[in-house]
């Protein structure tokens, strides 16, 4: 499955969560919004859908939530949220090949609203898109393999890659670390990326490696898919998915690959959801995962509480190594809340500061695969890094 590739300005809202809660609603004054579309060329049968980053507004999948037609050409979908919510929305006839578009021949940004009162936000719609592609940013370094639809029990099929390091090919005797990772689609390939931009894994690898900083690995990308949400999460969905990871990805890819299948030299990462479900995976797993690299993670996000669950578990008596990281500026600024809380759960189950817990902050960065590009080689240098003493 190949996702749609987004415009840039989805990059302050990511990817993230496409269908659980990107804006908390608590104890703050509730704002009554109303959005109001009046479309033209929608065809009988057909309906408008807005998607956004609001649980009410589908969390970006384009079909979750249709607009109501109060008659003929006019739509609406009312919602309420916290004071000072920042909105940022699009509209769709229910997938992204049919998003609205307001000028000929442009993929239109975001709407965007900052909701300080009542509000009644009112768009004209003339014309649709009819499949333009959008523009990607980078390249593909190295050798990727694909592994289309794969399946496991209870979880929709997902697409598989997986980027073997320099050297793979000629040294047919040394045996590899791998790194998995959520989202894989964003990960190696602007191209098939989400917002256009990849989180560059290939590239900073392939410096690293080259430089002799770190020791060769293997990065595995798992794609996500409709049910990103629930399977980046901590229900029966995510329980489903770490099992698939677990128990038909890792063993294809030790199967096809010269991996070091062990514990140690198995870890994953992901941002957001992923970042998440990364922490999930190695709380629940530490048999399997000894390493976590979780970005701008959203450990606490509308009624998930992740640090909760945690504080109820004993930690894991395996060695584990958690790396964590976000930036400060819009989404990441709202989930800082949650990754204080989980910083010090972890620290109160034993885990110590700069020792087997990692956290790097970046003041000026938002939330998208760019940021993470940047902050990548925090993790691998973590996880691999050649120790010159030996």
């Amino acid at each position: 499955m190949k996702l749609p590739r987004l415009s840039l300005s989805y990059i302050v809202i990511i990817f993230l969560i496409s269908s659980a809660v990107i804006v908390k609603t608590n104890a703050q004054t509730l704002r009554t919004v109303v959005i109001e579309v009046t479309a033209e060329n929608v065809l009988t049968g057909e309906n408008v859908y807005i998607t956004g980053n609001h649980e009410e507004l589908g969390g970006w999948n384009p079909l979750a939530a249709p607009m109501q037609n109060v008659s003929g050409t006019k739509f609406t979908k009312t919602l309420q949220v916290s004071d000072g919510t920042r909105l940022e929305y699009k509209f769709t006839k229910g997938s992204w090949e049919s998003e609205a578009m307001f000028e000929p021949g442009v993929i239109p940004e975001n709407c965007v609203a900052d909701i300080v009162s009542d509000t009644v936000l009112k768009h004209s719609i003339k014309m649709w898109n009819n499949g333009q592609k959008r523009a990607s940013h980078g390249q593909i370094t190295g050798k990727l393999d694909y592994f289309p639809a794969m399946k496991g029990a209870d979880i929709l099929p997902r697409d598989v890659v997986v980027w073997t390091p320099p050297g793979y090919e000629t040294d047919t005797t040394r045996r590899y670390p791998v790194l998995y990772m959520h989202d894989g689609q964003n990960v190696f390939d602007p191209a098939t990326a989400s917002f256009g931009y990849d989180w560059e894994a290939d590239e900073r690898a392939d410096s690293l490696i080259r430089a002799g900083v770190i020791e060769p690995v293997i990065i595995v990308g798992m794609y996500c898919t409709n049910n990103r949400g629930p399977e980046y999460s901590y229900g029966k969905e995510a329980k489903a998915y770490l099992n698939f990871i677990i128990n038909v990805v890792k063993p294809m890819i030790d199967a096809k690959y010269r991996t070091k299948p062990d514990r140690m030299n198995t870890a994953v990462a992901g941002s957001s959801m992923g970042g998440l479900i990364s922490l999930v995976a190695i709380w629940s797993h530490p048999e399997v995962f000894s390493k976590a690299g979780c970005f701008s993670p959203a450990f606490k996000i509308g009624n998930l509480d992740y640090a909760e669950v945690v504080e109820d578990l004993d930690a894991p008596k395996q060695d584990c190594l958690i790396y964590v990281d976000n930036g400060g500026v819009g989404l990441d600024a709202q989930l800082q809340p949650g990754i204080d809380d989980m910083l010090k759960v972890l620290q109160k189950k034993g885990f110590v500061m700069n020792k087997n817990l990692f956290w790097v902050k970046d003041d000026k960065a938002e939330h998208s695969e760019r940021a993470w590009a940047n902050r990548i080689a925090n993790p691998l240098l973590l996880f691999y890094r050649i120790d010159k003493k030996n």
